[in-house]
């Protein structure tokens, strides 16, 4: 009887004394530089070290995102006194709940992390208090000046200090490397990312928009000058969106969302003729109205009737059988092979997460898909996709690369991003030809609004209707939801700027009274800022 009351204190002595090794290995060991780290900051000694994360400025050397020291509060179970009154006092101080604050001061435990990111006001009324076993201390953490600013560009740092979404998330290994960490500067300009992004603000009050996305770029080099994207959001409160559920919000539309970009889309229809030598400006053709290809009928805009145009009217007046001709003047191969070098079924490049859509149905080679899609239906391409194809029509026939980060510089070396094209997919004259037919949309279409005096501007509108499965209803054919659109470039015969304003569902019938407005205000504002001379008087 004595032996077996000897050997259960002896079996408890030594599985306690297993736990608690257990613990202190654990402590020690496993987390024993965490530990250490916090321990310190029981003395006021600098926190937790951490590698600096690379920051992200614009252009202009506006700070995008920066690394900031953020006052935190903790507590020391062991050192406080009377439970319940700090519990008390610190719930009305941090706006946190009494019960909630109790239970976690009363872990047993010597760190005990209760509120970050502390307003000043709640710091000055920590340090007022001067309870015991409470203590206040910083950690560096991810700071974004211009809030909204760029938002889905940037993306942000995760609680675990990985990137998300945007630049944090495609550059998260650079950002992360080096002793001093390595910073990225970008093509974006602060002045035409803010001017771009307060018009779509606009065009929420006016039209009602339920999105909208503005794309400026250099179509010489692929630099992007503007990413814009309403609705928005505030990096630095991600927490509070991911709780409401908001998480498109996060998601880059440019980059990572489809459309059907309509009747934007059939200057590339009328460039592949045009290259192919198939039509000149002047070839004429008769529209009846309607026109029926394995039994599907195609109409135009409003069931209209034109007559004989010739394929500069085409564009004028945005004919969509007009559209048809051209594409089948090229042929069904053919015209695949020029969607294909304008990477429609590739990813644009851009150093940016992103999406492509395969369009197997343009891909099957049924003339029926060849023919919607030659006048921008039926087909799925990114916004950048479609910008990244632009460029290649009005800068002598190259398609770009389109990139967002011009420098990555660290204490060793600065790296100067250069600008990728291909050979010739267009011949200059191509190129050319299509800007005086896209000049005289704007002088005689449906683009009158985007004219800027002294300026030769060209550009095409494009309203395009939502398929049901991009509203994420399941049914085929078409909701009474539009794309509505425009694409511009000036000066049209040497162009500085190509612009994409894409509106998502304004409270307008077409692009004309949506779009082309908006781009008129931002291509005045980007010739003004940059000091581009007049083409005439």
């Amino acid at each position: 009887m004595k032996n077996w009351r000897v050997n259960l204190i002896f079996g408890c002595f030594i599985l306690f004394a297993a736990i608690l090794i257990g613990r202190l290995a654990y402590v020690q060991i496993a987390r024993g530089d965490y530990y250490k780290a916090w321990a310190q900051g029981l003395h006021n000694v600098n926190s937790e070290y951490r590698v600096p994360r690379g920051e992200i400025f614009l252009k202009n050397d506006e700070s995008l995102a920066i690394n900031k020291n953020f006052p935190y509060v903790f507590v020391s179970p062991l050192k406080i006194e009377d439970f319940e009154k700090t519990a008390e006092t610190l719930s009305g101080i941090l706006g946190l709940d009494k019960g909630l604050v109790l239970e976690t001061i009363q872990q047993d435990n010597s760190f005990v992390p209760l509120k970050d990111k502390l307003t000043d006001e709640e710091v000055e009324n920590v340090k007022k208090i001067n309870l015991p076993g409470v203590y206040l201390n910083e950690e560096q953490g991810r700071y974004y000046p211009k809030e909204e600013l760029a938002s889905q560009v940037v993306g942000f740092l995760s609680a675990e200090g990985e990137g998300q979404y945007g630049l944090e998330e495609y550059y998260n290994s650079t950002l992360k490397a080096g002793e001093m960490g390595t910073d990225l500067v970008l093509t974006i300009d602060y002045n035409i990312q803010f001017e771009s992004e307060k018009l779509l603000k606009s065009a929420k009050e006016s039209l009602n928009i339920e999105s909208g996305q503005i794309i400026v770029m250099e179509p010489s080099t692929g630099k992007v000058v503007a990413l814009a994207s309403f609705p928005s959001f505030n990096p630095n409160q991600y927490e509070e969106y991911a709780e409401k559920g908001y998480l498109d919000i996060f998601q880059n539309v440019a980059t990572q969302k489809f459309f059907e970009p309509g009747s934007v889309f059939k200057p590339v229809t009328m460039a592949a003729a045009l290259n192919e030598e198939k039509i000149t400006p002047q070839t004429t053709y008769i529209d009846e109205g309607i026109l029926k290809i394995d039994g599907w009928p195609i109409r135009n805009y409003d069931n209209r009737t034109y007559g004989e145009k010739t394929m500069t009217e085409v564009l004028e007046k945005s004919i969509n059988t007009g559209a048809v001709f051209a594409q089948r003047q090229v042929g069904g191969e053919t015209f695949l092979e020029y969607l294909d070098k304008l990477g429609i079924f590739s990813l644009s490049g851009i150093d940016l997460p992103e999406s492509y859509s395969d369009n197997r149905e343009v891909k099957n080679g049924r003339d029926i898909n060849f023919a919607t899609a030659s006048f921008g239906q039926g087909i799925m391409m990114t916004p950048i996709q479609l910008v990244r194809a632009y460029c290649a029509l009005v800068n002598g026939g190259r398609l770009v690369k389109p990139y967002i980060v011009e420098k990555i510089t660290n204490s060793e070396k600065t790296t100067v991003i250069q600008p990728q094209l291909s050979e010739p997919i267009f011949s200059q004259k191509t190129s050319s030809q299509l800007a005086a037919m896209l000049i005289s949309v704007v002088e005689n279409g449906y683009a009158k609004s985007a004219r800027i005096p002294g300026y030769y501007v060209a550009g095409k509108t494009g309203t395009a209707q939502v398929p049901f499965a991009s509203i994420n209803i399941n049914k085929s054919g078409y909701s009474d939801k539009t794309w509505q659109s425009f694409m511009g470039f000036a000066p049209a015969f040497n162009p500085r700027f190509v612009i994409l304003v894409k509106l998502d569902n304004p409270n307008t019938k077409t692009a004309e009274y949506s779009a082309v407005p908006i781009f008129h205000d931002l291509a005045k504002y980007i010739i003004d800022y940059w000091q581009i001379p007049p083409d005439y008087q």
